[in-house]
């Protein structure tokens, strides 16, 4: 069994990474990593009993959230991943802030871009989307729900699925991050919450969806601040199964047993989304290689799927951005190259007939490099990144996951 120390060394690790590719621009890759360290320093927290090492960690942790943040607002507004940008500044007045972190869009995820998660989607048709379009079989006292709690490990597509479901049924999406309110707005929190349920009724139909509510809700570091929180939060739950308007509301938490009772009782649905099963981690490959040109048949495709059991959604698509660069890492290490009848240049073997003896570099300086064909992703990249590459969520993770659906939630 793990001890405490053991998140904290992996967080470590995780930000070590997540600097790196930050510093070398690449922030699509830095912000899961620096997203997977915060996961494992709050579960540090929890359990740290030392005030002092506590405090100092918090800092760090504060730090780190706030460059996930301006990394993520980037990310968000569709700015290539290698623009290099300056810290997000602060808005100027309380209130331009708070209408700021939430955020209104309109999601466009089908519901089969969901690899896997049957039961799940499953439960949301039952519970949304038939209610919905088939009213006449859910009248008297069989009710819409209409708040739900997505839990799991980290980077397992709860967020994906909930815009998938905002999608289904054409709602106006508003959301929130739980980790922005605590890293900025703490003493206003329970001021956007109110805020957030109000906006939403003033557009309904509307769709609400709170990312990381550990974070808000958690439990440990009472202050007045944060019961003002939960009990505003409580509260406008508690509205929404009374009225007959249509607004839904769905959660997403990585910690559910941070959760205490009153906020968990407000959820008509607890749902587990667990790692990926072997068919959605084949479906996965596919989509995040794209329109990448492969050598990968089938069979190959089972075969990852099979080697990555374990992996999340996440860990499957930062394996697919590292296996990516292979083509150019090999094309850079490549001494003949061949001219086909087209006059595009690819790597080849000595032997092989019309082979001439140069490099990348050398059929640039030519001004070839736009003729320069990059080779197919084949399954030999994948094993070679694969050899070095670990599941993030460990099986401790897993039976904390297992044993809150056993006492608290339903399988996804």
């Amino acid at each position: 069994m793990y001890s405490y120390g053991h998140f904290k060394d992996q967080a470590i690790e995780y930000v070590k990474q997540a600097v790196q590719e930050d510093n070398a621009g690449n922030y699509a890759k830095a912000f899961p990593l620096y997203m997977n360290a915060l996961e494992y320093f709050k579960t540090y927290l929890k359990y740290e009993p030392n005030l002092k090492m506590r405090e100092a960690v918090q800092d760090k942790f504060t730090v780190y959230l706030r460059r996930a943040e301006e990394i993520r607002a980037v990310l968000d507004e569709g700015q290539p991943s290698h623009t290099y940008f300056r810290p997000v500044a602060k808005p100027s007045g309380c209130e331009t802030g708070l209408n700021s972190a939430i955020k209104r869009e309109n999601p466009n995820v089908k519901w089969s871009d969901v690899a896997g998660l049957e039961r799940a989607k499953q439960a949301f048709q039952e519970a949304v989307i038939l209610p919905l379009k088939f009213p006449q079989f859910f009248t008297g006292k069989q009710q819409q729900q209409r708040t739900f709690l997505l839990y799991g490990p980290s980077g397992t597509g709860k967020s994906y699925l909930a815009k998938a479901v905002a999608t289904e049924v054409n709602f106006t999406f508003f959301s929130v991050s739980s980790s922005n309110l605590v890293s900025k707005w703490k003493s206003e929190s329970a001021k956007l919450v109110s805020s957030l349920f109000q906006t939403a009724r003033e557009n309904a139909p509307a769709f609400i969806f709170i990312d990381e509510i550990d974070t808000l809700y958690g439990e440990g570091n009472e202050n007045e601040a944060s019961t003002k929180t939960k009990t505003e939060l409580i509260v406008q739950m508690q509205d929404i199964g009374y009225t007959d308007q249509k607004i839904l509301v769905i959660a997403t938490t990585n910690a559910p047993f941070a959760l205490d009772q009153p906020i968990r009782r407000r959820f008509d649905k607890r749902i587990y989304i667990p790692l990926p099963d072997l068919k959605a981690r084949q479906h996965m490959f596919k989509v995040h290689l794209g329109d990448t040109p492969y050598n990968l048949t089938e069979s190959d495709f089972e075969y990852l799927a099979s080697r990555t059991e374990g992996f999340s959604g996440s860990d499957i698509s930062i394996c697919v951005e590292d296996v990516l660069l292979e083509p150019i890492r090999k094309t850079q290490d490549a001494m003949f190259f061949y001219e086909n009848p087209e006059g595009m240049w690819t790597l080849c073997e000595p032997e092989q007939q019309g082979a001439v003896q140069t490099t990348m570099q050398e059929l640039a300086s030519k001004g070839l490099s736009s003729k320069i064909l990059p080779t197919p992703v084949t399954r030999t990249d994948f094993e070679k990144i694969l050899a070095r590459k670990k599941p993030t969520v460990s099986k401790a993770d897993l039976k904390v996951y297992e044993r809150f659906t056993k006492e608290y939630g339903e399988e996804g």
